[in-house]
């Protein structure tokens, strides 16, 4: 008697990518070298494999992270909230449309239709060789936020059992591309009978060896393009059971350089250059940036923020501007330089005396210094709070919490108890940095305008500048 025969099917995974061009021909190279081996290959990416930090996806518009993907050779990705989040539905739907792979994604649909985006898909069935292989995908529900762009996010554990009840009888394999985190990953693998293999993202998490739970095999690949994530199934003819051969991550090796992907990543970065050396606006004087004390750079955040929210008075952190404004040709790409995190305004009640115990804080070398990782910031560090709208008077001697002596709010003291309409960056409603500016309520977020968009504006609102150059702080 013959012994029956092997079908081997190796994945390859990438996610959180975040636009690090640097990783991206190391790891089509990669690949390349995988595909050579022959046998069945399937490649595919778990989201955020674009972020608007990068110079090449800022001013191409996800074009550049499109190309590398199109000559990788992906089979189907799915989106991350960088994407979803960071991007107007019309910027995504012109990058995706130049996509030669599927994008699968089952918990986004449009409000106006109730059906996911037309470049989208709920689910896709790819034939390698003699497997039949369902993909399904899911993205982080920031709900808040998918809903100001017009889109409705699904319970995504809810959604993946639901699909998987439907494609299990069609294939073979069911993978789930999924850009929810670790945890999710564990509750839908304990949860949902029928899944295979769940690929996973968004919390930057490793598996450097396979973690199985019941049937189910999980793998994931860190972040930045460290790593390349493998999954290998094997099959017999006789059985037609899967069984799992191995699961884990391989480094990347920096040295490998696919060079078609190098030529596509150098032409448009040189395109992006060209777009962002447009002229925004030309100043008459440097504004310096200061972490530690007031600056006139981060005041005209803050008068940004104010005049675009509307609000009583805003408070911003100065960390958000990585350098000082020069003096004269300001360009599109000198803003994005400076001001490279995709955090938006929003507006939120707060109380008098919550807004006292954020700027006593900001008063701390602890708070001014404190590293922050995440929540669309990418600075370095938190930075001192600047603000508009209001005055304060401080003593830096007395004890902390206790140094400043008296707040004016347009002009009239700050009562402790009343609610004031303020404006500041959607971050701190994530309860990161200053956290009593989480505590407030009627949040209003505004999308899609980056704060570097409400900076261009502001230095062309007539007496902008001058009015930057006001002190806020004074000390006793």
């Amino acid at each position: 008697m013959h012994s029956s025969e092997k079908q081997t099917l190796t994945i390859l995974h990438t996610n959180d990518l975040h636009s690090h061009f640097g990783s991206m021909s190391a790891i089509a190279a990669m690949i390349s070298q995988e595909r050579a081996r022959g046998g069945h290959l399937l490649v595919l990416d778990i989201g955020d494999h674009m972020d608007r930090m990068a110079v090449e996806t800022e001013g191409t518009l996800g074009m550049a992270n499109v190309d590398v993907m199109n000559l990788t050779g992906y089979d189907a990705i799915t989106i991350g909230n960088n994407e979803g989040l960071t991007f107007t539905t019309e910027q995504l739907a012109q990058a995706y449309n130049a996509l030669l792979c599927p994008i699968v994604c089952g918990n986004v649909v449009e409000h106006a239709t109730g059906q996911p985006p037309a470049w989208m898909q709920t689910s896709a069935i790819i034939d390698k060789g003699a497997f039949r292989i369902g993909l399904l995908g899911a993205t982080a529900p920031f709900n808040t936020f998918y809903e100001l762009l017009g889109w409705r996010v699904l319970d995504p554990v809810e959604t993946i059992k639901e699909q998987v009840n439907k494609l299990r009888g069609q294939v073979d394999v069911i993978i789930v591309l999924s850009h929810l985190g670790l945890s999710t990953d564990k509750r839908l693998a304990e949860q949902t009978e029928g899944i295979d293999v769940i690929l996973g993202g968004h919390t930057h998490h490793i598996l450097e060896e396979a973690l199985v739970i019941g049937q189910t095999v999980l793998g994931a690949a860190g972040k930045f393009g460290q790593w390349l994530g493998k999954v290998v199934l094997e099959r017999s003819t006789e059985e037609g059971t899967l069984r799992l051969v191995n699961s884990g991550c391989v480094p990347i090796q920096e040295e490998l350089l696919e060079e078609n992907v190098s030529l596509a990543i150098g032409a448009n970065r040189k395109e992006a250059e060209r777009v962002l050396d447009q002229t925004a606006v030309i100043t008459d004087r440097e504004l310096p940036i200061d972490y530690e004390r007031e600056s006139a750079f981060a005041n005209l955040l803050a008068q940004a923020v104010k005049q675009f929210t509307g609000a009583e008075l805003s408070l911003v952190n100065a960390g958000q501007l990585l350098g000082n404004l020069p003096q004269g040709d300001i360009t599109k790409g000198l803003l994005h330089s400076l001001c490279p995190s995709p955090i938006n305004a929003c507006t939120i009640c707060l109380k008098g005396s919550q807004i006292r115990e954020a700027l006593e804080q900001s008063l701390l070398q602890e708070f001014a210094h404190k590293p922050i990782v995440g929540f669309g910031f990418r600075g370095k560090i938190l930075g001192t709070l600047c603000m508009d709208g209001m005055e304060v008077r401080y003593e830096p001697n007395a004890p902390a919490s206790h140094r400043i002596q008296s707040i004016m709010v347009n002009g009239a003291p700050m009562e402790d108890q009343r609610e004031y309409v303020v404006g500041t960056l959607d971050m701190f409603t994530f309860n990161v940095g200053y956290s009593s500016l989480a505590q407030g309520s009627n949040i209003k977020y505004h999308l899609p305008e980056f704060i570097r968009d409400l900076v261009e504006k502001e230095l062309k609102r007539p007496g902008a500048l001058e009015e930057s150059l006001r002190s806020r702080w004074f000390q006793s």
